[in-house]
């Protein structure tokens, strides 16, 4: 006996077990006889359930039940299976006095006498409510996580076993890559990766550094079930348990091929832009020096053609001859520049292109040389634009000459026309119509990037110094453009080279225009040209022919001479002064208070420009400077 405790105090092993019992909070511990009523009763079961103990010994226990399980009988399988089984041990809700439920963990056990007699039933019943609604939290967070997972269609997103072998699967993987679920779990991820990144070991390296790092993000082609491949975006996360050791990798991947296509069509259009903004940039410059240059020329011209007249002696003849052939040669130098600056007068009338093609043959068959086959491929159907014919002639010599060059070893170039419908943006600047493709293309040595870029440039040549201008391709660029359409060019190294010629397609008919000519007499001019050389020069040249000459500077100046004579016959004047008003405003006025006096006008710009910025002056007779003597007697001949 412990010396402690005296005999009046010590407490037997029964009274011990009743006081642990009724003392317990957390579990309701409670009897029942073998019917099934309640025969004890400690402070957990009161504490949870509601009852106090004088209120709930000699019911029934099923009165904790819910009645949809009253009804269903779970009370009496309960103590049948503890009877039967030994135990009976289930969750389920249980109803407290003032009628809430909670979630209750259930165990009964069967007590029997020695002799195996049924005495009635232990029943521990623990409140886990708690426990249930964050278990039930978490399984519904999952199933929903599963849910969305599975539902996304957008993204291929799958788990990946620390190998790298598929383990699970969504309708996004399924849609992207091709493979149903049951296909590809199980398979190693390498089979989305293409035969060249496979063998430069990508998708073990993915996977070492989403293990080392935690996570990897990367983009490249992979490839489908039926082979084909599309641009991916790929992001690969480690997934590590508890203990820190690797589970497997997290897998999510986005079909970019679109935007990738997106993303490249708008750089190729930015890169078009640049270069059509650059060209216009230099067409600007080019334009305005060679119409600088073509007034200078006119003085020279001029001049000469004077002299010309006034010389006795053959030296005198000769020497002046050979300038005019330096002159003339300048001004082809400024009409290839204007030409590539789109301000060359164009008589653009209705043709067949096939027809030109086929017409001309001969000639681009001639521009060929021994080991290079021309070939001619024209439309079924007709092929009809509005253009200048023998600048366009001229244009695909050019073309073909240049194909011609690039096979310094003999190859194949050939000529075709073809009607295609582009969409807007799809060829630079040009709107969605129906156009007419001209393609001179060789198997020839190429050209580089950065030459293509180039070609279209004045000057820019890669011929040998004194075998290319750089302005053939200029000329056709500028050509193009000023007839509404564009050129392509498109190059690879060693494989060939296909310049394209997008002509506005028409419906309309091919046409030729009547000149008409009248007499020339002698008359008095007034020359009014703002450049006093060139103003000099032309009033000599004027007089040279029979005519009397009045000159003046600008436009305020013509009109006071107008005012003072009477004796004008005829205005030559230039269109674009500096100062006061244009030689437009100042023909328009001859015209309404001089009836009788006629008009010619003159420009170093072409007619389109002169539109653009004075308005339409078809009105009027037109000659384009540098003129000649021929020119001006034509003019005379049709002013009005």
């Amino acid at each position: 006996m412990n010396p402690l405790v005296t005999p009046k105090t010590a407490l037997s092993d029964a009274q011990r077990f009743e006081l642990l019992v009724t003392s317990v909070r957390d579990y309701a511990i409670y009897m029942l006889d073998p019917s099934g009523y309640i025969a004890s009763w400690n402070s957990g079961a009161q504490r949870f359930k509601g009852y106090a103990a004088t209120e709930i010994i000699g019911q029934h226990f099923s009165l904790f039940y819910t009645e949809e399980d009253r009804t269903a009988g779970v009370p009496e399988t309960a103590l049948r299976t503890a009877m039967e089984q030994g135990k009976f041990e289930a969750e389920g809700w249980r109803v407290r006095k003032d009628g809430t439920r909670f979630w209750a963990s259930v165990v009964i056990d069967p007590i029997r006498n020695d002799a195996g007699e049924l005495l009635g039933f232990a029943k521990i019943t623990r409140d886990i409510t708690d426990r249930m609604l964050a278990s039930e939290a978490l399984r519904k967070s999952e199933e929903q996580f599963r849910i969305l997972v599975h539902g996304v269609t957008d993204y291929a997103i799958y788990m990946l076993s620390p190998t790298g072998e598929v383990v699970s699967w969504n309708a996004g993987a399924a849609r992207i890559k091709g493979y149903e679920e049951a296909e590809i779990i199980g398979k190693h991820f390498s089979c989305f990766y293409t035969a060249e990144d496979c063998a430069a070991g990508a998708p073990a390296s993915v996977l070492a550094t989403a293990a080392s790092k935690g996570r990897v993000e990367r983009e490249g082609w992979r490839v489908r079930k039926d082979g084909t491949r599309f641009w991916a975006h790929v992001v690969v996360d480690a997934i590590h348990g508890e203990d820190g050791v690797l589970v497997g990798f997290a897998k999510v991947t986005r079909d970019m091929t679109e935007r990738k296509g997106a993303a490249a069509a708008i750089e190729r259009a930015n890169l078009a832009l640049f270069q059509s903004q650059k060209l216009e940039a230099i067409g600007q410059l080019t334009g305005g020096i060679a119409h600088d240059f073509n007034n200078l020329l006119a003085v020279v011209s001029n001049g000469l053609q004077v002299l010309a007249t006034q010389s006795r002696t053959h030296l005198d003849v000769k020497m002046i001859q050979s300038m005019q052939r330096a002159v003339d040669r300048g001004a082809s130098l400024t009409q290839q520049l204007l030409s590539f600056a789109r301000q060359q007068p164009l008589k653009a009338e209705c043709h067949d292109l096939n027809v030109l093609i086929r017409d001309f043959e001969p000639m681009l068959r001639r521009a060929g040389m021994e080991g290079v086959a021309i070939e001619v491929r024209t439309a079924a159907e007709a092929a009809l634009t509005w253009i200048d014919a023998p600048r366009f002639e001229a244009a695909l010599l050019n073309l073909v000459v240049n194909a011609r060059d690039a096979l310094p070893g003999g190859g194949r170039i050939v000529v075709s026309t073809q009607i295609v419908e582009l969409q807007a943006g799809a060829v630079g600047a040009l709107q969605e119509a129906s156009y007419v493709r001209v393609s001179v293309a060789d198997n020839g040595e190429g050209m580089p990037g950065e030459v293509v870029a180039r070609a279209f440039e004045p000057f820019f040549t890669t011929k040998e110094p004194g075998k290319g201008t750089g302005l053939g391709l200029s000329q056709v660029y500028g050509f193009i453009t000023q007839s509404g359409g564009d050129v392509v060019i498109t190059s690879v190294v060693n494989e060939g080279t296909s310049v394209d010629l997008y002509l506005p397609q028409t419906s309309g008919d091919a046409h030729e225009t009547a000149e008409h000519s009248t007499q020339l007499a002698v008359e008095t001019v007034l020359l009014v040209e703002d450049e006093a050389d060139l103003l000099s020069g032309a009033a000599e040249l004027f007089r040279s022919i029979g005519y009397e000459v009045v000159t003046a500077a600008n436009a305020a100046e013509a009109s006071e001479v107008l005012r003072a004579r009477t004796d004008i016959d005829i205005i030559f004047s230039d269109v674009v002064m500096p100062q006061g008003r244009s030689g437009i405003e100042l023909a328009r006025f001859v015209r309404s208070t001089h009836p009788h006096v006629k008009v010619v006008m003159t420009s170093a710009y072409p007619l389109a420009a002169l539109r653009r910025e004075h308005g339409e002056i078809g009105e009027f007779v037109f000659v384009h400077k540098p003129y000649r003597l021929s020119d001006v007697a034509k003019a005379m001949r049709t002013s009005s």
